[in-house]
């Protein structure tokens, strides 16, 4: 068992998907499968259930995953101790983020960092949803978080660096998709794909809340873990979703975005960390943030608090 074959299992784990994991270790997909597939051999065990359309972990792999992060975690340290005694400095920020909403965002804020402060060292989390990542903020397991308002934690600062508005996801042959703008109570009978309730999706709580404010319940007939394999599932015809501008980068053969009807429903973007937090690593990376990612103009309309 090597290295390469730990960092290709937790990045598989995090991400759910070989292309993603494969796009965030700069290697191709098949050598990635390869590790993967040397390191189930050589445990015994199958650490993923995969098929054309998602990837999760077995009860293995989820038994797996803890125990790898503190040996990778472990092996960092040591290795960022005897580097910084070289080179005089030593920083690592951990960032939390929820994937194709970061998709423009979270690049930004890492190249700008690495240009300015080439020693600091930046751990991200993928998958993780707006409000586990603010929770993890508050508990002090995540140095900063991309989150959405309201950041209601005691003791957690904030900055606005985006807002984003909710629209509605279509199959292409859906009838609503040949109009300019959808109503969002035409959606009352439609079967809807999300992300799992209880999980931490602002994004799921937005729907639910313009859905009932529409005065209907969103019938949801799937359930997904990220935006891209729910678009995936959108395209196939399963159902609608709502999701937020963010995520128009996600572009597939039978998909199609339209704006919903009437006033804008608006979500506001930040980072998010303890404001007690005393680490100096943390406080050059909001600096540079400010450049990076400044607050933007605040737009004209109602935003859902």
């Amino acid at each position: 068992m090597e290295l390469r074959h730990l960092n290709a299992f937790v990045a598989v784990a995090e991400e759910l998907h070989f292309g993603r994991a494969a796009r965030r270790l700069q290697m191709a997909q098949p050598p990635l499968s390869q590790q993967i597939r040397q390191l189930e051999k050589e445990l015994g065990v199958q650490l993923f259930r995969r098929n054309t359309r998602s990837v999760r972990l077995t009860s293995a792999g989820e038994s797996f995953l803890e125990p790898v992060r503190t040996v990778l975690d472990d092996l960092g340290t040591a290795v960022r101790a005897a580097r910084s005694a070289g080179r005089g400095e030593y920083g690592r920020v951990t960032i939390g983020f929820a994937g194709a909403s970061s998709h423009e965002t979270l690049p930004r804020l890492t190249r700008a960092v690495r240009a300015a402060h080439p020693g600091l060292e930046l751990v991200m989390t993928g998958q993780t949803y707006a409000n586990v990542a603010l929770t993890r903020v508050a508990d002090g397991t995540l140095d900063l978080g991309f989150v959405r308002l309201p950041v209601t934690r005691p003791g957690v600062a904030y900055r606005v660096i985006d807002e984003e508005e909710l629209l509605c996801a279509l199959p292409s042959d859906h009838p609503l998709a040949r109009r300019e703008t959808v109503p969002i109570e035409a959606l009352a009978e439609e079967p809807f794909v999300s992300f799992p309730a209880n999980t931490g999706s602002t994004v799921r709580d937005a729907m639910v809340e313009a859905c009932e404010g529409a005065g209907f319940n969103p019938r949801v007939v799937q359930e997904a873990p990220d935006s891209y394999t729910i678009m995936a599932l959108v395209a196939a015809g399963v159902g609608v979703a709502l999701t937020v501008t963010s995520c128009r980068h996600i572009q597939q053969n039978g998909l199609v975005y339209r704006p919903l009807a009437g006033p804008p429903i608006r979500r506001q973007a930040a980072l998010a960390w303890r404001a007690d937090n005393p680490s100096a690593a943390l406080r050059a990376v909001l600096a540079v943030a400010e450049d990076a990612l400044p607050t933007p103009v605040r737009r004209t309309g109602p935003v859902p608090h």
